[in-house]
């Protein structure tokens, strides 16, 4: 009775298929509205049946509704988090090392500035623990600890309770990263790189730090280096998912 897609471009297929359509928008997709033909080839699927356009981040609703707004709806509807994200505990103690994470598939444009910023800052106290499949032949340097892929029962049950923070410094087409959503509801502080859609989840200084210079990235790294700023940050996180983006019964 009723189409539901995942991802702008998998709503092509749909050519004279009339049943209305849920297209959920995500990020990489939003991205390639900025190719040559993208949005009339869209247009044309989509005015051919109801639809409704579904950004998991309300920051592109605006964009949306400037394409598409006049032959379709456009809804913001958040991605929701499992109740087991919530409900973790954090083992921080401290004399332990502190183990810094990353979880994102890696390729140029996600790793983003990580390398060349971490290089003269990660060593005996701070380790850099990578996790994600390797999607691009890129160098690893010897510092970073690369795990290769990894699973939600890792994280939850290893590295996020481990972890001092999650980092992120992509520079990639983000909407709203799930792997972000997860840690801040887990109450574990985030350091992002300064782009539109962790802008969008992280108030600097309060539900988390964003990056804008390398200055910036150790300066953040110090002040969650603070068990109690750490905590304190990590729990305003959580609230701040609970409120506006909730579970997946709320999703639904």
């Amino acid at each position: 009775d009723i189409v539901h897609v995942n991802w702008l471009q998998n709503a092509l297929p749909l050519w004279r298929v009339r049943k209305p359509a849920v297209i959920s928008v995500l990020g990489s997709d939003y991205g390639l509205l900025r190719y040559p033909f993208m949005v009339p080839l869209l247009r044309r699927v989509v005015r051919q049946r109801r639809c409704m356009l579904a950004p998991n981040a309300d920051w592109m609703v605006k964009g949306l509704e400037k394409h598409f707004g006049d032959i379709a709806e456009i809804r913001s509807v958040p991605f929701g988090v499992k109740d087991m994200w919530f409900e973790m505990k954090r083992n921080q103690t401290p004399e332990a090392r502190r183990k810094w994470i990353v979880v994102s598939r890696v390729t140029a444009k996600k790793i983003g500035s990580l390398f060349s910023w971490g290089k003269t800052i990660f060593g005996d106290v701070d380790e850099l623990h990578l996790l994600g499949p390797m999607q691009e032949q890129i160098t690893i340097p010897g510092w970073v600890h690369y795990h290769g892929a990894t699973n939600p029962a890792a994280l939850h049950d290893k590295w996020f309770p481990e972890a001092t923070g999650l980092i992120t410094l992509s520079d990639h087409d983000e909407g709203r990263p799930q792997v972000m959503l997860e840690a801040m509801a887990a109450r574990l502080p985030i350091i992002a790189s300064d782009i539109q859609a962790h802008r969008n989840m992280i108030e600097h200084r309060r539900t988390g730090w964003i990056a804008k210079t390398k200055e910036d990235f150790r300066e953040g790294l110090e002040w969650l280096s603070n068990i109690d700023a750490n905590m304190r940050m990590g729990s305003v996180a959580s609230e701040w998912v609970r409120k506006h983006v909730g579970t997946w019964d709320d999703c639904a």
